[in-house]
């Protein structure tokens, strides 16, 4: 069971950046298909972005498309979410998990969340 560990969030300005990571680990590892989720203040989780490196597939949601950019390290198991241009709307709960990753969208894969890190955009 895979299992996964959020880091690098927090309070930055507007158009600043971050870069968050999610580590992961577990008998049956496999980074193929991971999903970036986050989850504002009374707002239902939000698929951001997913990385499918079988089907060769990554997505964006469009209100992130061209300021986040998902990347992933095998060697150190470790997908990444480089966040620029942050903006207020941007302020959330962010989690990784695997999921199911296709062109238009992503959906996470078992029940659950983990400890997700905080992002908050503020001036």
């Amino acid at each position: 069971q895979l299992q996964f560990v959020e880091s690098g969030g927090g309070l930055v300005q507007p158009g600043g950046s971050l870069r968050l990571s999610c580590a992961a680990s577990g008998s049956t590892l496999d980074l193929s298909r991971i999903g970036w989720f986050r989850q504002a203040p009374g707002k239902e989780h939000e698929g951001v972005s997913c990385i499918n490196s079988r089907a060769g597939i990554i997505y964006y949601a469009d209100s992130v498309k061209g300021r986040f950019t998902i990347s992933r390290d095998n060697a150190k198991n470790t997908v990444y979410l480089q966040m620029n241009s942050l903006k207020p709307e941007d302020t959330a709960v962010y989690y990784c998990a695997a999921a199911h990753c296709w062109g238009r969208g992503t959906s996470k894969v078992g029940h659950g969340w983990g400890q997700g890190t905080q992002v908050t955009v503020s001036s």
